[in-house]
């Protein structure tokens, strides 16, 4: 995976709407799922006695796994239409950052071991860690992470120090997944 320049304004927005409109999409397919599986499998008598106020509260619990249904409906159905949606433009910044977000995840799994071979100058580690960096401060600069900014900075400032001792050319460029199979 190679880094791309993502506009911090453009995803922002993106992703906003994405996140209003799922939350109003899952929403309304709860609803709608839970009131067809109660309309079709609720007890008739159940039902009728909904009508009665006195008998409402008492009545309206039975209904509960059909409404929890329904919303393992709507998330499954939102999941769907995300998973469709995934590969048009709209989606590029979000899906890039939610592909990078992964890889980041499955390297600080194993950051420890990697940063361990990184000191002996086990070039797949520096490589790793370059690419590790360098995302991470691409994300807390789309995400206003600024707290840990400094923390990383003086991370990166580390790597390329003992890149440089070890004689090594490195950049993002050279990483791909394959080099995390060495770390496990």
């Amino acid at each position: 995976m190679t880094l791309k320049d993502i506009n911090k304004k453009t995803y922002r927005s993106k992703l906003n709407q994405v996140i209003v409109g799922f939350i109003i999409t899952l929403a309304i397919l709860a609803i709608a799922f839970g009131a067809i599986l109660i309309a079709i499998f609720a007890d008739p008598l159940a039902l009728d006695t909904l009508a009665n106020a006195t008998t409402a509260s008492a009545e309206q619990g039975s209904n509960f796994r059909y409404n929890f249904l329904g919303v393992i409906l709507a998330l499954l159905a939102c999941a769907a239409i995300l998973q469709q949606l995934k590969n048009t433009p709209f989606f590029n910044e979000i899906y890039y950052v939610w592909q990078l977000k992964q890889i980041q995840n499955i390297i600080y799994r194993r950051l420890k071991k990697i940063k361990q071979a990184s000191v002996n100058g086990d070039e797949k580690a520096l490589i790793v860690l370059k690419f590790y960096y360098a995302s991470l401060k691409q994300l807390y600069n789309l995400d206003d992470n600024t707290l840990t900014m400094s923390s990383l900075e003086a991370d990166i400032v580390l790597l390329d120090q003992l890149i440089i001792e070890h004689g090594k050319e490195i950049s993002t460029e050279q990483f791909t997944k394959v080099l995390l199979s060495s770390y496990k």
